[in-house]
């Protein structure tokens, strides 16, 4: 695998000898002071050019960075702005996050707090500041975004239920392992971004929690994990609703909001009741549910 001062000096002279590259901005993970750096990280990187189009056109330059196992091109046009960009992915490791973007909307589009400049022809860049992760900082939600999260939590866990007592697996881990699952990540970032006073980067897809998390709650969160099991499945969804009400409490408070406790309590006793419930039932056999007796 190529160095990292390789992959930069390949870049860098590549972008020198085309006329048509004004500017190099790299960005992302090796430019951020608190990203762990290791032989997976990607490099990413702004070619600020004058015509954006030719490198879809004349893919020939791909060949100058190595033999490649596989690429993805992606194409982006928003306030004006043409870019393009390619995802590559050579046969030494070395993945290489290519964008192409147009000279003259560039510094309109440039928003990414993780941005150093590497090479500037002729200034046409604006004055950035030093690399910081200041664009990726948990933000604080509002109440309305907390109450719709720990709604959307509670309602889709009714579906899990409802797939496995139909026997149908995909829905039921689709619902469990997507939906119930990012609104369960959503809570436990806010709540390490309120315990670090919104001051915390837990990176994409919070792959960073497990730093942050306190080590109780961490283990419990492994534990919403399962296979195709149903049992397994089951015992998920009930921990994955206590973790919610766990973490979800605390931060509302925080968050001077109320935690949905009815809610929680009645989805609590639906889901206790669809998993007792026989394969067989009918309408007159469900059981009525009685809150009270949850208090």
């Amino acid at each position: 695998m190529r160095t990292e001062a390789e992959v930069i000096g390949q870049l860098l002279k590549f972008a020198e000898e085309d006329e048509r590259v004004r500017a190099v901005v790299m960005n992302g993970s090796r430019v951020n002071p608190k990203a762990d750096k290791d032989i997976f990280c990607d490099y990413d990187l702004l070619f600020v050019v004058t015509e954006p189009g030719y490198y879809v056109e004349h893919q020939e330059w791909i060949q100058t960075f190595g033999e490649l196992i596989m690429m993805q091109q992606n194409v982006f046009a928003e306030r004006g702005g043409e870019e393009y960009i390619f995802l590559m992915l050579f046969t030494d490791g070395v993945r290489i996050d290519l964008s192409f973007r147009r000279l003259e909307t560039v510094n309109d589009r440039i928003e990414d707090s993780l941005s150093h400049t590497l090479l500037d022809k002729e200034g046409c860049l604006k004055p950035m500041c030093h690399p910081s992760d200041a664009s990726y900082l948990v933000a604080r939600p509002t109440v309305e975004e907390f109450h719709d999260t720990v709604n959307d939590l509670l309602w889709c866990s009714t579906n899990v239920a409802k797939g496995l007592w139909r026997d149908q697996l995909p829905y039921a881990k689709y619902m469990l392992d997507i939906i119930v699952r990012k609104n369960m990540l959503q809570l436990l970032t806010w709540c390490v971004g309120a315990e670090h006073e919104w001051q915390v980067n837990v990176g994409m897809a919070a792959k960073w929690l497990k730093r942050y998390l306190p080590e109780p709650l961490w283990r419990q969160y492994e534990l919403t994990y399962s296979g195709a099991d149903y049992k397994g499945i089951w015992d998920a969804l009930f921990v994955t609703l206590q973790l919610a009400e766990q973490a979800g409490r605390p931060l509302a408070d925080r968050l001077n909001a109320e935690y949905p406790a009815q809610d929680h309590r009645g989805v609590l006793l639906y889901l206790q009741s669809v998993r007792d419930l026989p394969k067989n039932a009918t309408a007159g056999s469900f059981p009525s549910i009685d809150l009270r007796a949850s208090d």
